[in-house]
């Protein structure tokens, strides 16, 4: 089974490594990846040409950056923003956007994290936000974020309004785009919790992404060559009242304030939506255990 919503990549300088699109030929999941003109030859080279998307220049151009923090350029929200604005040229509600840099994706069931090797997941989260009014943003937890034995309690199959990183469900008529050299899908994420929407992070399905600075291209080499504390002061800036700069674990990180959002943003559920009526598997079967460490 596959998503019924579009997914796109965007990437910058990793038609080598290109883990992401890796991972859904493997699965054998559509996806379109959107790349920079000057790259389009060499993605084409080792990905269909049917599936690269050249970015138009005129996101760049218009794109906001928020401010002079750190190094030149906008990173990949310019590409985000196309990527929304493609999936409702195609009269699609829902799109999926996601980085370049993810090696697997997985199901946590029964202690278990198991690699999948189809698209039934990205379907199973779209049919969950679809059951709600006010969804407007999720996505699949970091693999290093989902305890398989959290001590002295069960871990949950999701979270609700909390950051949705890497990976995003993006409902199509909300009132936002992607803004910000740094941290865009923090910000993205904020700004939505603040306007009374939802998040959703599903814990039993993750993301196995590589780390921030861990791999050549992408954001690595342009807007992170200096380090991370612009990216970190960036946010800050965007949401003083929730943000704020801690040096740990030997670079700069944001630290963020989601408490008052569990609190005040509540699911509203569509009319005629009867959660409980049976349980769907969507055909899904464990055929062997597979379990595999993340980068």
């Amino acid at each position: 089974m596959n998503p019924q919503f579009p997914l796109y990549i965007v990437s910058k300088g990793r038609w080598e490594s290109r883990l992401t699109s890796k991972a859904f030929e493997r699965m054998k999941v559509p996806y379109s990846i959107i790349v920079e003109e000057q790259e389009y030859s060499d993605y084409c080279k080792v990905i269909d040409k049917s599936k690269v998307l050249v970015l138009d220049k005129e996101y760049q151009r218009k794109y906001d950056t928020f401010g002079p923090h750190g190094t030149d350029g906008t990173g990949s929200g310019p590409a985000r923003n196309f990527a929304w604005d493609h999936s409702i040229a195609r009269n699609f509600s829902w799109h999926w956007v996601m980085d370049d840099n993810i090696k697997a994706f997985y199901r946590m069931n029964r202690n278990l994290k198991l690699i999948v090797e189809d698209g039934t997941i990205f379907r199973c989260m779209e049919d969950f936000v679809l059951r709600y009014e006010n969804i407007a943003m999720a996505g699949p937890c970091y693999y290093m974020f989902a305890y398989r034995k959290k001590p002295a309690t069960i871990q949950a199959p999701f979270y609700l309004n909390t950051r949705i990183y890497s990976c995003n469900l993006i409902r199509n008529d909300v009132p936002f785009r992607w803004r910000g050299r740094y941290n865009e899908d923090t910000d993205l994420s904020l700004r939505m919790l603040k306007a009374g929407w939802c998040t959703v992070e599903f814990m039993a399905f993750q993301q196995g992404k590589t780390t921030t600075l861990s791999m050549n291209g992408g954001n690595t080499d342009t807007i992170y060559k200096v380090g991370t504390l612009a990216k970190s002061q960036q946010l800050a800036a965007m949401h003083p009242d929730v943000a704020t700069v801690n040096y740990e674990f030997g670079r700069w990180h944001h630290f963020v304030d989601y408490s008052r959002f569990r609190k005040m943003n509540r699911l509203i559920k569509k009319p005629g939506i009867d959660i409980l009526s049976e349980v769907n598997d969507y055909g899904m079967k464990l055929i062997s255990i597979k379990e595999e460490r993340a980068p």
